[in-house]
C-alpha cells in the first residue's frame, strides 16, 4: 500500500505484496527464523536447490541441505554472529546430489537488539564455476608434455566396454570400428543415458588420434554467449573483461572434440561450426586472424535429427555435413536382452568399488527390471543398481532395496492402464496403443522402422494406428 502527502512519501508493503515481489526476482531468496527454520523460499531458490517449498518450509536449514555442515551455512553464521556477509562464494550439494555454487549476500533480520531471523540473496554461478574448473584442467593438460607414461594416459572407454547382445547395436559397433580409422565427422543419435559419449570415446581410442586429447562438451550446459568463447577462444579487448585464451578447438588440436546435444547449440553458432568443418579454421572472439586447427568432430543429439531440423533446433546444412557417418544407439527398452549382462557387469563393478559381495538380483527384482520402462536407459540401470547395493545389506538385491521413485513409477504406469471400470480387452488395447506411440516417437514417426521395432508387418501397424486414432 502506498500513501503520499505534499511533504514526504511513505511506502507500506504487505507480506503478500513482498512475497509477490520476491517471486519476480532473478535471484534466489531464503529467509529463516531465529531457530534456523525456513520460513520463506522463492521459486528461483527452490529451482536452484531442488527443493519442494511446501515440504521444506518449517524445517531446519540443515535438514533441507544435509551435505551442509552447521558451521558451513552462511544463514546460520549470520544468525549466530548478527554480522552481515557480502558476496561470499558457497559450494554445496542439494539433496538430489546436484553440486551448486552461489555467491551469497546474507543479512540479519533484527528489531532493536533482538534478532528474529536472517535473509539470504543468492546468485547462481554454477555454470561459471564449472567453466573455470574445466578450463583450468584442460589448460593444465595441454601445458604438460605430450609424451606421458602409460600410467598417465587419459583413461577412456574402448569398444570392449560397450556391452551388448543386441543385433542393431552390435552393427553400430562394427561400423564404428571401421569409422574410427577415418577422419570423417560423425553424428550420433541416442536418448539421454544410452552411451553416446562412451561410443565417441571408443571411436577416438581406436583412431590414429588416440595419443592426443579427447575433449567433450555438452552444448546444453552453457548459454550460447559462453559456449562460443569456450569453443573458439577469446582475445584481450574482444569484449569487456576478455583475456587471451584458447578455446576447445585449439586445445583439442590433433585430437577429437565431442559435442554432445548439438541440437541445443544456437543456430548462429552452428553456422560457425559448419565453417570449421569446411575450412579447418577458427577465429577467436574479437580476433582478426584465423588459426588452422586439426580436430576431428564427433557430434551427438538426443532428439531424432529430422525432428530437430523440423523444430528449428538443427541447421539442415550442418546436419548433412555431420551426417557423413550416422549412428543410432537403441534405447535400453529396445535391447532388453542386454539387461541381465549389464546387471551382472554393474554389480561386479560396484562390488569392487564399494567392497560389497552381491551375487545378483532376486527373481522379483528381475521381473520388475524386465517390465520397467528405463526412460533413463543404461545410465539409469547403473544408478539404480549402485543405489540398491549401498542401501541393502544382503548378497541379493531385493525389491525393498530399489529406489522408491522406481517402484512408484511402475505403479503409476499400471494405474494408468488399469481402471476399475476397464475390461481386460480395453486394458490390452490401451497398452498396445501406448507401445505403438512409443515406437513411433523414437523412430521419428517412421512407420517402417516402428513396425520393425514392434515386430509386426507395416500394414498391420497402419491398421492399428487408424484404429486407435494415432497420426
Amino acid at each position: 500500500m502506498i500513501s503520499k502527502n505534499r511533504h514526504k512519501s511513505q511506502f507500506f508493503m504487505t507480506d503478500e505484496q513482498m512475497c509477490m515481489m520476491f517471486e519476480h526476482l532473478s535471484e534466489g531468496i531464503q529467509i529463516i527464523d531465529a531457530e534456523g527454520r525456513l520460513v520463506f523460499c522463492n521459486q528461483k531458490a527452490a529451482m536452484l536447490d531442488d527443493i519442494n517449498i511446501l515440504e521444506s518450509v518449517g524445517k531446519h536449514i540443515t535438514e533441507i541441505y544435509p551435505s551442509l555442515a552447521y558451521d558451513e551455512s552462511t544463514l546460520l553464521e549470520v544468525l549466530c554472529t548478527q554480522t552481515p556477509i557480502y558476496n561470499r562464494e558457497q559450494t554445496y550439494r542439494t539433496y538430489r546430489g546436484k553440486t551448486i555454487t552461489t555467491v551469497n549476500t546474507t543479512l540479519p533480520l533484527q528489531q532493536a537488539e533482538e534478532i528474529y531471523g536472517a535473509v539470504e540473496i543468492s546468485n547462481d554461478i554454477t555454470a561459471y564455476k564449472v567453466l573455470t574448473d574445466q578450463y583450468m584442467a584442460l589448460r593444465q593438460k595441454v601445458s604438460s608434455p605430450k609424451n606421458h607414461g602409460d600410467n598417465e594416459k587419459q583413461t577412456l572407454y574402448c569398444f570392449e566396454d560397450i556391452i551388448t547382445h543386441n543385433a542393431a547395436f552390435n552393427r553400430v559397433k562394427t561400423i564404428a570400428m571401421k569409422a574410427s580409422l577415418t577422419d570423417m565427422p560423425i553424428l550420433i543419435y541416442g536418448e539421454t543415458g544410452t552411451g553416446k559419449e562412451m561410443l565417441a570415446q571408443a571411436i577416438h581410442g581406436s583412431s590414429k588420434r588416440t595419443a592426443e586429447a579427447f575433449i567433450a562438451q555438452n552444448c546444453a550446459a552453457l548459454p550460447g554467449s559462453l559456449l562460443e568463447g569456450i569453443l573458439f577462444g577469446t582475445v584481450k579487448g574482444g569484449f569487456t573483461g576478455a583475456i587471451d585464451r584458447p578455446g576447445l578447438f585449439e586445445l583439442a588440436d590433433g585430437g577429437t572434440l565431442f559435442l554432445d546435444e548439438i541440437n541445443s547449440m544456437p543456430l548462429e553458432l552452428q553456422a560457425k561450426l559448419l565453417r570449421v568443418l569446411q575450412e579447418a579454421k577458427i577465429r577467436r572472439i574479437g580476433d582478426t586472424k584465423e588459426r588452422l586447427v586439426d580436430v576431428r568432430i564427433l557430434a551427438a543429439t538426443n532428439i531424432e535429427p529430422n525432428k530437430a531440423i523440423e523444430q528449428g533446433m538443427l541447421r539442415r546444412d550442418l546436419y548433412y555435413r555431420l551426417n557423413t557417418i550416422f549412428f543410432w544407439i537403441p534405447r535400453l527398452a529396445d535391447r532388453r536382452e542386454d539387461l541381465s549382462t549389464l546387471t551382472d557387469h554393474f554389480i561386479e563393478r560396484y562390488n569392487t568399488k564399494h567392497l560389497k559381495h552381491y551375487a545378483g538380483i532376486s527373481p522379483d527384482v528381475k521381473a520388475i527390471f524386465e517390465q520397467y520402462a528405463w526412460n533413463g536407459n543404461v545410465r539409469e540401470l547403473e544408478h539404480v543398481l549402485e543405489s540398491a547395493m549401498l542401501i541393502g545389506n544382503g548378497q541379493i538385491i531385493e525389491v525393498d532395496d530399489l529406489p522408491h521413485d522406481m517402484l512408484h513409477e511402475e505403479n503409476r504406469c499400471l494405474n494408468m492402464l488399469l481402471h476399475e471400470d476397464q475390461s481386460m480387452q480395453e486394458a490390452v488395447e490401451a497398452l498396445e496403443a501406448a507401445m505403438i506411440e512409443s515406437a513411433l516417437s523414437v523412430t521419428g514417426r517412421n512407420t517402417t522402422q516402428a513396425a520393425q521395432k514392434l515386430k509386426m508387418p507395416r500394414q498391420t501397424l497402419q491398421y492399428k494406428m487408424k484404429k486407435y486414432g494415432i497420426v
